[in-house]
């Protein structure tokens, strides 16, 4: 049985432009199958090799396999819904697979606008895309269909969907197969090394109402330390791997874990080799002060902090129960440890104003993180949080919910200006910073470092891809009444989700009720939360 895995060809001109960035998904399910005898696997990167739909095409009759399968996050969807329906037209035979996160939540939106799809895998797919796999080579996917936990589909007019799948409850079990994607075209520019992002630990213990982690891996389950570090170490061997990441949203959540990771690094000499990057929150840093030259001794040399705002109103707002002087202090921190830090904004609410930007600006300046990031406020669609927005969202052409692009609009401007100001941030922050500070502050690895994430920038601007500036018309403040967004205004929901929405907003009503006659904590008790949202922590995180 012949199986082809396609990455949809999609891009914003936000993570990526510090290179391009494997697959991960690819590996993760492709070794499964693989061990259960489905050897004959193809992958095809489309965005990685900027493939368009004829060249998808091409490679679709050339292969024909028997199952096509895609993912898809929110921004993706629809460059992965057409991918299958190409698979309809040059191979009309082979099953059509659709995984990820925005199918798994949003199956029936999905199969409202894209009915050629014919099954959605809901969850994390390793063990349900392989009953998948085994049902369509025996020939009876379509009678078993209803017995596989996970799935969703079509039967005539009615979008039906089976009971959720146990989560994997091992998953060091897993042994992903890294060997199908083409190693020599993921390169980290700053660096100029090959990158890859495994992960230790899947879900989150909390339940943030902005945040999706948690929703769709459900349970938190950690790897075992020394597994991820086999992984690591074999990529580095095999594949040439230079720099990774982390996928994890929060790796220090199990600090007891994350010590052990970072010692087994250490152990066998690996910092000299790979260095390697983590998202974290204030929170941790705060807490593993003392850790954090552990920390870069194990080579960890960048992390994306999520500081979020510069007034204390707005980190109220997102639950980040930190103060702006804790992200002055982490900030701090982490220079002092050597550890190159990148401060996240998140801009772009009902109530910004060019004044709150400006703010955002000279915080930044202020606290002096190497990196800033100003990312467009983006609910998805899949989360209380879009629903309770109700009529503030008026853009549903999911294609732009990019954190760049700015679905909202702020009660005080227009996203044209907007996007002007928030342009403007980074105009004067990463001006200064090149010609006052990269080039001058540190030596060796610092100043490379340093430089490399500068060529970043300068690449994609030069190319007009950061921001997605050449597809906005934005060619600076003069082109400001220019820009269009291209927004599809033809794009709405589905009657079918918005159905699903009503009784999912009971729930998420009922639930906070009872949250908020649970919180008796005495308010000079100071606890220490990992990620906004709980108010215990697992017992190995306090270790």
């Amino acid at each position: 049985m012949r199986i082809l895995l396609i990455h949809p060809n999609y891009r914003s001109g936000g993570a990526e432009i510090a290179g391009n960035w494997p697959p991960a998904w690819v590996a993760y399910l492709s070794g499964p199958l693989k061990a259960a005898g489905f050897t004959d696997i193809h992958f095809v990167d489309a965005m990685t090799n900027d493939l368009d739909d004829e060249a998808v095409a091409q490679k679709l009759r050339e292969l024909q396999p028997d199952l096509v399968g895609v993912t898809a996050i929110t921004p993706s969807i629809y460059a992965a819904e057409r991918i299958l329906e190409l698979a309809r037209e040059h191979c009309p035979a082979a099953l059509r697979v659709l995984g990820g996160i925005h199918a798994t939540f949003m199956y029936k939106q999905v199969l409202s606008e894209a009915p050629w799809v014919d099954v959605i895998v809901r969850g994390e797919g390793e063990e349900i895309l392989l009953e998948v796999v085994r049902a369509h080579a025996e020939g009876c996917f379509r009678e078993r269909r209803e017995q596989i936990k996970g799935l969703a589909y079509r039967n005539g007019d009615e979008i039906l969907a089976t009971p959720a799948a146990p989560t994997i409850k091992d998953l060091d079990a897993i042994e992903p197969d890294w060997t199908l994607l083409e190693w020599a075209k993921y390169t980290y520019i700053p660096l100029n090394t090959r990158v890859a992002i495994p992960n230790m630990a899947r879900g989150c213990p909390f339940t943030c109402s902005f945040c999706s982690q948690w929703k769709f891996w459900r349970d938190y389950r950690v790897r075992d330390p020394i597994k991820v570090v086999d992984e690591i170490e074999k990529l580095h061997k095999e594949q040439e791997v230079g720099f990774f990441i982390l996928a994890d949203e929060e790796p220090t959540i199990n600090r007891k874990k994350f010590i052990q990771f970072c010692e087994e690094l250490i152990r066998r000499g690996l910092p000299d080799k790979v260095k390697w990057g983590i998202n974290t929150r204030v929170t941790d840093i705060l807490r593993d002060e003392a850790l954090l030259p552990l920390y870069r001794e194990a080579g960890l040399v960048h992390v994306s902090l999520g500081t979020e705002a510069a007034a204390q109103m707005k980190l109220d707002q997102f639950n980040k129960e930190t103060k702006v002087e804790d992200n002055r202090r982490a900030i701090q921190l982490l220079r002092e440890a050597d550890i190159f830090v990148e401060a996240q904004f998140i801009v772009g609410l009902d109530n910004e104003t060019p004044e709150t930007l400006e703010e955002t600006y000279r915080m930044a300046w202020d606290w002096q993180p190497d990196l800033a990031n100003w990312a467009m406020y983006t609910p998805w669609p899949f989360t209380p949080l879009f629903q309770e927005l109700g009529d503030k969202v008026e853009v549903f052409d999911f294609s732009r919910y990019n954190f760049v692009t700015p679905i909202m609009k702020p009660a005080a401007m227009d996203r044209a200006t907007l996007l002007d100001r928030v342009m403007n941030n980074y105009r004067r922050f990463y001006m200064k910073k090149a010609l006052f500070h990269y080039p001058w502050r540190g030596t060796g690895f610092r100043r490379r470092y340093l430089l490399g994430c500068l060529k970043a920038f300068a690449k994609a601007g030069f190319a007009r891809t950061f921001y997605d500036l050449g597809k906005n018309n934005y060619w600076g403040p003069q082109a400001k009444d220019k820009v269009d967004f291209k927004f599809d205004t033809s794009r709405k929901l589905a009657r079918a989700q918005l159905d699903d929405w009503e009784a999912a907003a009971d729930r998420a009503a009922r639930a906070r009720a009872r949250k908020q006659s649970q919180l008796t904590t005495p308010a000079d008790q100071v606890i220490v939360k990992s990620c906004g949202g709980g108010e215990g922590q697992l017992e190995e995180l306090i270790q």
